[in-house]
Protein backbone atom coordinates (compact mmCIF):
# COMPACT_ATOMS: atom_id res chain seq x y z
CA UNK A 1 0.00 0.00 0.00
CA UNK A 2 1.11 3.17 -1.20
CA UNK A 3 0.30 6.63 0.83
CA UNK A 4 -1.26 9.46 -1.73
CA UNK A 5 -0.44 13.33 -0.63
CA UNK A 6 -2.30 15.27 -3.37
CA UNK A 7 -5.25 16.03 -0.30
CA UNK A 8 -2.31 17.43 2.17
CA UNK A 9 -2.29 20.45 -0.13
CA UNK A 10 -5.23 21.00 -1.77
CA UNK A 11 -8.91 20.29 -3.06
CA UNK A 12 -10.44 18.55 0.20
CA UNK A 13 -10.57 21.55 2.21
CA UNK A 14 -8.33 23.78 4.40
CA UNK A 15 -4.93 21.41 5.24
CA UNK A 16 -2.90 21.24 8.17
CA UNK A 17 0.86 21.21 7.34
CA UNK A 18 1.88 20.02 10.49
CA UNK A 19 -0.10 17.04 10.22
CA UNK A 20 0.62 15.87 7.21
CA UNK A 21 4.38 16.15 7.71
CA UNK A 22 3.39 13.79 10.53
CA UNK A 23 1.32 11.84 8.76
CA UNK A 24 4.00 11.53 6.45
CA UNK A 25 6.63 10.29 8.96
CA UNK A 26 4.35 7.83 10.13
CA UNK A 27 3.65 6.20 6.84
CA UNK A 28 7.22 5.41 6.59
CA UNK A 29 7.27 4.51 10.57
CA UNK A 30 4.73 1.86 9.51
CA UNK A 31 6.56 0.83 6.42
CA UNK A 32 4.30 2.64 3.77
CA UNK A 33 7.12 3.78 1.91
CA UNK A 34 5.33 4.67 -1.88
CA UNK A 35 4.55 7.70 -1.64
CA UNK A 36 2.45 9.55 -4.05
CA UNK A 37 2.58 13.29 -5.58
CA UNK A 38 2.44 15.33 -8.69
CA UNK A 39 3.49 18.87 -9.73
CA UNK A 40 0.26 20.45 -10.29
CA UNK A 41 -0.91 19.26 -7.00
CA UNK A 42 -1.01 22.83 -4.81
CA UNK A 43 -0.77 23.87 -7.14
CA UNK A 44 3.29 23.34 -7.31
CA UNK A 45 3.85 22.87 -4.05
CA UNK A 46 2.99 19.32 -2.66
CA UNK A 47 6.25 18.17 -4.21
CA UNK A 48 7.69 20.29 -1.61
CA UNK A 49 6.10 19.16 0.79
CA UNK A 50 6.67 15.81 0.50
CA UNK A 51 10.15 16.36 -0.08
CA UNK A 52 10.58 18.25 3.44
CA UNK A 53 8.83 15.57 4.80
CA UNK A 54 11.11 12.42 3.75
CA UNK A 55 14.09 14.50 3.37
CA UNK A 56 16.36 12.87 6.32
CA UNK A 57 14.89 9.12 5.28
CA UNK A 58 15.63 9.46 1.62
CA UNK A 59 16.29 5.95 1.26
CA UNK A 60 13.34 4.78 3.06
CA UNK A 61 11.62 6.42 0.05
CA UNK A 62 10.09 5.38 -2.78
CA UNK A 63 8.87 8.27 -4.72
CA UNK A 64 6.20 9.24 -7.30
CA UNK A 65 4.97 12.30 -9.20
CA UNK A 66 3.38 12.87 -12.47
CA UNK A 67 3.46 15.34 -15.21
CA UNK A 68 1.36 16.87 -17.96
CA UNK A 69 -1.59 18.74 -16.30
CA UNK A 70 -0.35 22.27 -16.37
CA UNK A 71 -2.39 24.92 -14.20
CA UNK A 72 -2.32 28.53 -15.34
CA UNK A 73 -2.83 31.88 -12.74
CA UNK A 74 -5.93 31.00 -12.31
CA UNK A 75 -5.58 27.77 -10.40
CA UNK A 76 -8.82 26.00 -11.95
CA UNK A 77 -7.31 26.94 -15.74
CA UNK A 78 -5.93 23.33 -16.88
CA UNK A 79 -4.02 22.36 -20.27
CA UNK A 80 -2.62 19.04 -20.97
CA UNK A 81 0.58 19.15 -22.28
CA UNK A 82 2.61 15.77 -23.02
CA UNK A 83 5.13 16.99 -25.39
CA UNK A 84 8.59 15.48 -25.27
CA UNK A 85 10.32 19.15 -24.57
CA UNK A 86 7.41 19.24 -21.44
CA UNK A 87 8.38 16.28 -20.25
CA UNK A 88 12.16 17.19 -19.56
CA UNK A 89 11.20 20.58 -18.25
CA UNK A 90 8.52 19.14 -15.71
CA UNK A 91 11.10 16.66 -14.46
CA UNK A 92 14.10 19.02 -13.73
CA UNK A 93 11.13 21.10 -12.18
CA UNK A 94 9.93 18.19 -9.86
CA UNK A 95 13.54 17.19 -9.18
CA UNK A 96 14.43 20.65 -7.52
CA UNK A 97 10.86 21.09 -5.67
CA UNK A 98 11.44 17.63 -4.45
CA UNK A 99 14.85 17.93 -3.56
CA UNK A 100 16.22 15.11 -5.20
CA UNK A 101 18.55 13.94 -7.56
CA UNK A 102 16.69 11.09 -8.88
CA UNK A 103 12.09 10.68 -9.10
CA UNK A 104 11.84 6.55 -8.51
CA UNK A 105 8.69 6.46 -10.69
CA UNK A 106 7.63 8.98 -13.21
CA UNK A 107 4.20 8.97 -14.38
CA UNK A 108 2.66 10.84 -17.68
CA UNK A 109 -0.43 12.49 -15.71
CA UNK A 110 -2.41 13.03 -18.45
CA UNK A 111 -1.73 12.45 -22.19
CA UNK A 112 -2.75 14.78 -24.62
CA UNK A 113 -4.05 12.78 -27.66
CA UNK A 114 -2.82 14.89 -30.51
CA UNK A 115 1.20 13.91 -28.83
CA UNK A 116 2.35 10.53 -29.80
CA UNK A 117 2.38 8.56 -26.76
CA UNK A 118 5.66 7.12 -28.30
CA UNK A 119 7.64 10.97 -28.69
CA UNK A 120 6.06 11.32 -24.95
CA UNK A 121 7.57 7.50 -23.62
CA UNK A 122 10.42 7.74 -25.68
CA UNK A 123 11.53 11.11 -23.87
CA UNK A 124 10.61 9.52 -20.60
CA UNK A 125 12.94 6.79 -21.40
CA UNK A 126 15.82 9.69 -21.59
CA UNK A 127 15.67 10.26 -18.23
CA UNK A 128 15.67 6.99 -17.21
CA UNK A 129 18.69 6.90 -19.00
CA UNK A 130 20.44 9.74 -17.83
CA UNK A 131 19.66 8.59 -13.97
CA UNK A 132 17.07 11.47 -13.03
CA UNK A 133 14.31 8.96 -13.45
CA UNK A 134 14.14 5.19 -12.16
CA UNK A 135 11.28 3.75 -13.56
CA UNK A 136 7.66 4.96 -16.10
CA UNK A 137 3.97 5.04 -15.75
CA UNK A 138 1.25 6.40 -17.11
CA UNK A 139 -2.25 7.66 -15.52
CA UNK A 140 -5.49 7.04 -17.14
CA UNK A 141 -4.67 6.30 -20.34
CA UNK A 142 -6.88 4.18 -23.14
CA UNK A 143 -5.72 0.51 -23.62
CA UNK A 144 -4.56 1.50 -26.86
CA UNK A 145 -2.12 3.74 -25.39
CA UNK A 146 -0.61 1.47 -22.81
CA UNK A 147 -0.07 -1.39 -25.33
CA UNK A 148 1.82 1.28 -27.52
CA UNK A 149 3.93 2.68 -24.66
CA UNK A 150 4.70 -1.31 -23.57
CA UNK A 151 5.93 -1.57 -26.87
CA UNK A 152 8.23 1.56 -26.79
CA UNK A 153 9.78 1.34 -23.74
CA UNK A 154 9.62 -0.06 -20.41
CA UNK A 155 6.99 0.75 -18.30
CA UNK A 156 6.25 -0.13 -14.98
CA UNK A 157 3.05 1.02 -13.39
CA UNK A 158 -0.68 1.90 -15.11
CA UNK A 159 -2.29 4.47 -12.29
CA UNK A 160 -5.96 4.74 -13.13
CA UNK A 161 -9.15 5.18 -10.45
CA UNK A 162 -10.10 1.93 -9.09
CA UNK A 163 -12.32 0.53 -6.61
CA UNK A 164 -15.55 -0.84 -5.92
CA UNK A 165 -17.42 1.69 -7.19
CA UNK A 166 -15.54 2.44 -10.04
CA UNK A 167 -14.55 -0.81 -11.91
CA UNK A 168 -14.68 0.19 -15.99
CA UNK A 169 -10.55 -0.70 -16.16
CA UNK A 170 -11.12 -4.26 -15.73
CA UNK A 171 -13.03 -4.78 -19.28
CA UNK A 172 -10.48 -3.39 -21.72
CA UNK A 173 -7.52 -2.32 -19.36
CA UNK A 174 -6.96 -4.91 -16.84
CA UNK A 175 -5.65 -7.72 -19.56
CA UNK A 176 -3.05 -5.29 -21.04
CA UNK A 177 -1.85 -4.34 -17.40
CA UNK A 178 -1.66 -8.37 -16.96
CA UNK A 179 0.16 -9.21 -20.35
CA UNK A 180 2.92 -6.78 -19.78
CA UNK A 181 3.13 -7.26 -16.02
CA UNK A 182 2.36 -3.95 -15.20
CA UNK A 183 2.28 -2.77 -11.26
CA UNK A 184 -1.31 -1.37 -11.36
CA UNK A 185 -2.10 1.54 -9.34
CA UNK A 186 -5.42 2.62 -7.61
CA UNK A 187 -6.01 6.15 -7.07
CA UNK A 188 -9.42 6.67 -4.89
CA UNK A 189 -9.69 3.24 -4.03
CA UNK A 190 -12.19 4.69 -1.09
CA UNK A 191 -14.49 6.25 -3.74
CA UNK A 192 -13.17 9.61 -2.81
CA UNK A 193 -14.28 9.28 0.73
CA UNK A 194 -17.56 7.45 -0.30
CA UNK A 195 -16.37 3.91 1.07
CA UNK A 196 -15.34 5.12 3.93
CA UNK A 197 -19.00 4.52 5.14
CA UNK A 198 -17.85 8.05 7.25
CA UNK A 199 -20.38 10.59 5.19
CA UNK A 200 -24.05 11.07 5.53
CA UNK A 201 -24.63 14.20 3.31
CA UNK A 202 -22.73 16.66 1.45
CA UNK A 203 -22.84 18.83 3.83
CA UNK A 204 -20.34 17.18 5.65
CA UNK A 205 -17.83 18.72 2.88
CA UNK A 206 -15.69 21.93 3.41
CA UNK A 207 -17.59 24.78 1.27
CA UNK A 208 -14.17 24.52 -0.78
CA UNK A 209 -14.03 20.58 -1.64
CA UNK A 210 -14.33 19.69 -4.69
CA UNK A 211 -16.22 17.02 -4.35
CA UNK A 212 -19.12 19.28 -4.16
CA UNK A 213 -19.29 19.54 -7.76
CA UNK A 214 -18.56 15.76 -8.70
CA UNK A 215 -21.69 13.98 -9.86
CA UNK A 216 -21.27 11.13 -7.54
CA UNK A 217 -21.97 13.16 -4.42
CA UNK A 218 -25.45 15.13 -5.98
CA UNK A 219 -28.87 14.73 -4.81
CA UNK A 220 -30.24 11.80 -5.94
CA UNK A 221 -26.54 9.84 -7.06
CA UNK A 222 -25.42 10.74 -3.15
CA UNK A 223 -28.40 8.65 -1.50
CA UNK A 224 -27.96 5.34 -3.98
CA UNK A 225 -24.12 5.69 -3.13
CA UNK A 226 -25.22 5.88 0.53
CA UNK A 227 -27.46 3.36 0.33
CA UNK A 228 -24.97 0.89 -1.26
CA UNK A 229 -22.29 1.86 1.57
CA UNK A 230 -24.85 0.62 3.85
CA UNK A 231 -24.57 -2.50 2.24
CA UNK A 232 -20.16 -2.53 2.78
CA UNK A 233 -20.81 -1.75 6.63
CA UNK A 234 -22.89 -4.39 7.07
CA UNK A 235 -20.37 -6.52 5.29
CA UNK A 236 -17.75 -4.90 7.41
CA UNK A 237 -19.34 -5.90 10.39
CA UNK A 238 -19.40 -9.70 9.60
CA UNK A 239 -15.77 -9.19 8.89
CA UNK A 240 -15.15 -7.30 11.84
CA UNK A 241 -13.43 -4.49 10.43
CA UNK A 242 -14.73 -1.08 9.07
CA UNK A 243 -15.90 -0.24 6.10
CA UNK A 244 -12.79 1.50 4.81
CA UNK A 245 -10.55 -1.36 6.05
CA UNK A 246 -13.14 -3.68 3.87
CA UNK A 247 -12.93 -2.01 0.62
CA UNK A 248 -9.14 -1.58 0.55
CA UNK A 249 -8.70 -5.26 1.26
CA UNK A 250 -11.14 -5.92 -1.50
CA UNK A 251 -8.85 -3.70 -3.96
CA UNK A 252 -5.63 -5.08 -2.28
CA UNK A 253 -7.18 -8.74 -3.23
CA UNK A 254 -7.32 -8.24 -6.70
CA UNK A 255 -3.67 -8.94 -7.56
CA UNK A 256 -0.21 -8.97 -6.09
CA UNK A 257 0.79 -5.95 -8.38
CA UNK A 258 -2.49 -4.25 -7.27
CA UNK A 259 -0.77 -1.01 -4.99
CA UNK A 260 -3.62 1.53 -4.04
CA UNK A 261 -3.00 4.55 -2.60
CA UNK A 262 -5.41 5.67 -0.55
CA UNK A 263 -4.76 9.58 0.19
CA UNK A 264 -5.35 10.47 3.51
CA UNK A 265 -4.91 13.60 5.68
CA UNK A 266 -4.72 12.24 9.10
CA UNK A 267 -2.25 9.58 11.47
CA UNK A 268 -5.69 7.89 12.35
CA UNK A 269 -6.89 7.56 9.14
CA UNK A 270 -3.83 6.16 7.52
CA UNK A 271 -3.34 3.99 10.75
CA UNK A 272 -7.31 2.35 9.83
CA UNK A 273 -5.92 2.10 6.63
CA UNK A 274 -2.57 0.30 7.15
CA UNK A 275 -4.77 -1.97 9.05
CA UNK A 276 -6.50 -3.66 6.01
CA UNK A 277 -3.13 -5.04 4.92
CA UNK A 278 -3.58 -7.89 7.55
CA UNK A 279 -7.00 -8.93 6.23
CA UNK A 280 -7.20 -11.94 3.95
CA UNK A 281 -10.67 -12.31 2.12
CA UNK A 282 -12.17 -15.65 0.73
CA UNK A 283 -13.18 -15.99 -2.47
CA UNK A 284 -16.81 -16.57 -1.11
CA UNK A 285 -16.50 -13.14 0.73
CA UNK A 286 -14.83 -11.52 -2.08
CA UNK A 287 -17.42 -12.73 -4.61
CA UNK A 288 -20.36 -11.40 -1.84
CA UNK A 289 -18.73 -7.71 -2.05
CA UNK A 290 -18.47 -7.70 -5.45
CA UNK A 291 -21.96 -8.94 -5.55
CA UNK A 292 -22.85 -6.77 -3.17
CA UNK A 293 -21.57 -3.16 -4.55
CA UNK A 294 -22.13 -2.30 -8.14
CA UNK A 295 -20.42 0.89 -9.57
CA UNK A 296 -21.37 3.58 -7.94
CA UNK A 297 -24.36 6.22 -8.86
CA UNK A 298 -22.86 8.72 -11.52
CA UNK A 299 -20.05 9.74 -13.19
CA UNK A 300 -16.60 9.76 -11.42
CA UNK A 301 -14.85 13.32 -11.14
CA UNK A 302 -15.19 16.17 -13.62
CA UNK A 303 -11.54 16.32 -15.02
CA UNK A 304 -9.37 15.23 -17.67
CA UNK A 305 -9.65 11.75 -17.03
CA UNK A 306 -11.25 10.85 -19.88
CA UNK A 307 -9.61 12.33 -22.87
CA UNK A 308 -9.12 8.72 -24.49
CA UNK A 309 -12.49 6.69 -23.29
Amino acid sequence: MGLGCMGMSEFYGASDQAESVATIERALDLGVTFLDTADMYGPYTNEQLVGRAVARRRDEVFLATKFGVVRGEDPRERRIDSTPEHARRACEASLKRLGVDRIDLFYLHRRNPDVPIEETVGAMAELVTEGKVGYLGLSEVSAETLRRACTTAPIAALQSEYSLFTRGLERHILPVVREFALALVPYAPLGRGLLTGTMSSIDALAADDVRRGHPRFRDGNLRTNLALVERLRALAAEAGCTPAQLALAWVLAQGETVIPIPGVRRRRHLEENVASLAIRLSAEQLRSITEALPEAAGDRAPDQSRLER
